[in-house]
């Protein structure tokens, strides 16, 4: 039997990562969901529906269509600022949609008790208030951000829930896809340096930057594994948001004059950013067999993938 995967979020960077990683696997089932027409550059070898994870009865049709064996659940708001003004959108799309598949998923075991649906749910470094890292899984949260609390509450409604669950936290996630909507922190870098534009890079937060790849690897261990509990999955260097400007600018080989260090309190950001986070990735490598790449070969892999 094929183990069914169903992917919430399958247009975004992650998501769209999973998916092409998963159809090198003949073991698996791929149900690609996302909102909106399909964006994966392979229309073959999955099955396509689009699912708004903010609609109840859209989870729960869903889980009741495809009888998934695990759900990863990548779809999320996690632009921290605009979470910061946009307050009920964070909640629905970071809360209340893992509620509803909670609710989906306890559901269906009444109807199918032989059906024990695995829901992975993806989280972040910024559960941490980044005064003491990096971490390990048991360190205490403390949200200083909106998106922080938002993800943190999710995390407390797994915790409390009857089902199968695992979550994997990460850490400032880079890479490129097909008909990308966003950009992340590397191809920003990369972008303003080749074109000398003038940037402020902040000297004083620190980070495990993770290659998209990675934590689809992560993602898809974990699915195949039927591992629960928390997991750390991020990159293994921890710097600087300067270092990693740095290291773009020396891996391809740009001038960094137009960078100007800034400390983090004269940015006027809507959401207050930890410190320094980073994590402790020991349980991931472990029980996971997790082996992310190192930032210098994860910029060789973007590099690759960009010609």
């Amino acid at each position: 039997m094929k183990k069914r995967i169903l992917i919430t979020g399958s247009n975004g960077l992650l998501g769209q990562k999973i998916v092409l990683a998963l159809l090198e696997n003949k073991e698996v089932e791929i149900i690609a969901t996302s909102l909106g027409e399909n964006r994966l550059p392979h229309e073959n070898g999955y099955t396509y529906d689009m699912l708004d994870i903010t609609q109840q009865k859209q989870v729960q049709a869903s889980i009741e269509k495809f009888q998934p064996d695990v759900v990863i659940n990548t779809a999320a708001m996690t632009n921290v600022d605009a979470c910061e003004t946009q307050k009920e959108a964070c909640w629905a799309q970071n809360v209340k949609a893992v509620e509803y598949f909670i609710n989906a998923i306890e559901s269906n075991a009444r109807e199918h008790p032989e059906k024990n649906i695995h829901f992975i749910h993806l989280s972040t470094d910024f559960i941490f208030d980044g005064e003491n890292g990096p971490y390990k899984e048991e360190d205490p949260a403390n949200p200083l951000s909106y998106y922080a609390l938002s993800k943190n509450e999710s995390e407390k409604l797994l915790f409390a829930s009857s089902i199968h669950w695992s979550i994997l936290r990460t850490c400032l996630v880079y890479g490129i896809v097909n008909r990308m909507s966003r950009s992340n922190i590397v191809l920003w870098a990369k972008d303003a340096l080749t074109k000398a534009s003038p940037i402020n890079v902040v000297d004083d937060q620190f980070r495990s930057p993770t290659l998209a790849e990675d934590l689809a690897q992560g993602c898809i261990l974990t699915a195949l594994k039927g591992n629960s509990g928390v997991y750390n999955i991020s990159g293994k260097d921890t710097m600087s948001i300067l270092e990693l400007v740095n290291r773009v600018a020396d891996f391809w080989k740009l001038n960094t004059s137009c960078v100007t260090p800034i400390k983090s309190n004269t940015l006027n950001q809507a959401a207050k950013r930890p410190p320094r986070t980073g994590f402790i990735l020991d349980k991931a490598v472990r029980e996971l067999g997790y082996a992310p790449h190192s930032f210098a070969e994860g910029l060789a892999i973007l590099d690759k993938q960009l010609h």
